[in-house]
């Protein structure tokens, strides 16, 4: 591997870069930005190969990571196809949810003779934007791999050595499986973020008296409206089960109360901490 391209120059995409000029000296990575003000930033951050020119960022990779928003993946990867060949090109994503970039992807990369693996690096900020970019971003970060294409064990073997020497642990598994436990682990939590920051700070006076638990529980509520948005909406099928499941607790919560039932409301709460305590 001497060559890598990273398509999106956000948090995600600037981080891969800074990992991969850290950790991988011999590899060269270019990253491409839409906008000209992202890559100044890029550069700015250390970035040494960012571009607005997407050809001259493709041409010669043998990776492609996609970094940006899933809805604009097709049109970025079709724009980087018909400007040079991608014969043989790992295509790879960073998308939280991963059927909708395969199936959205399919005919090109197969039309350009390119494979593509998903990936999903479980790491992020509530902070958006290549300037809060970082090396280590990706250290002890769970990464999701999924090959529902079936390539082979060296391709599969080149995605996950990339995500694990810039600090990844990698898991292989299909995009249905994933977009089933990100629906739990991983959106939900973050929509149950946004509810509590709704309901807590409905009077936003009060919120001189928050404490931690505030401020923890609803951190990533303060994440980008509009990415979380269309993730909620890709994965909307994946979703409704974990937010029946939480508007049932939520009744029972409520029934518990107006009942004063003070053992069965430790029951749940223990069996609660019993399972977070097991992260």
């Amino acid at each position: 591997m001497k060559r890598i391209a990273v398509l999106g120059s956000g948090l995600l995409g600037g981080s891969i870069a800074l990992a991969v000029q850290a950790r991988l000296p011999g590899v060269r990575v270019a990253l491409w930005g839409r906008r000209e003000q992202g890559v100044a930033e890029a550069r700015a951050q250390g970035i040494t190969d960012a571009s607005t020119d997407l050809a001259a960022a493709v041409r010669g990779a043998e990776i492609i990571i996609l970094a940006s928003p899933v809805g604009a993946m097709l049109e970025i990867l079709g724009a980087a196809s018909a400007s040079c060949s991608l014969e043989g090109v790992i295509i790879t994503d960073v998308g939280s949810v991963k059927l909708t970039p395969r199936d959205a992807l399919e005919h090109v990369v197969r039309e350009a003779g390119a494979k593509y693996i998903g990936s999903h690096p479980m790491a992020g900020s509530e902070q958006a934007g290549v300037a809060a970019a970082r090396s280590d971003l990706f250290d002890g970060a769970a990464c999701v791999v999924t090959n529902d294409f079936n390539h082979s064990d060296a391709d599969l073997r080149t995605i996950k050595g990339l995500w694990e020497a810039i600090g990844c642990q990698c898991y292989v598994t299909s995009s249905e499986e994933h977009d089933r436990v990100m629906a739990r682990i991983s959106h939900l939590p973050h929509m149950l973020a946004s509810i509590g920051a709704l309901v807590g700070l409905k009077h936003p006076e009060d919120g001189i008296f928050a404490g931690n638990g505030m401020r923890d529980t609803t951190r990533v509520a303060s994440g980008h409206p509009g990415m979380w948005a269309e993730i909620f909406l890709r994965n909307r099928e994946a979703l409704k089960e974990p937010i029946k499941e939480t508007i049932t607790h939520l009744r029972e919560m409520l029934a518990l109360l107006e009942n004063s039932s003070d053992e069965e409301l430790t029951r749940v709460l223990e069996e609660a901490k019993r399972l977070r305590d097991t992260l």
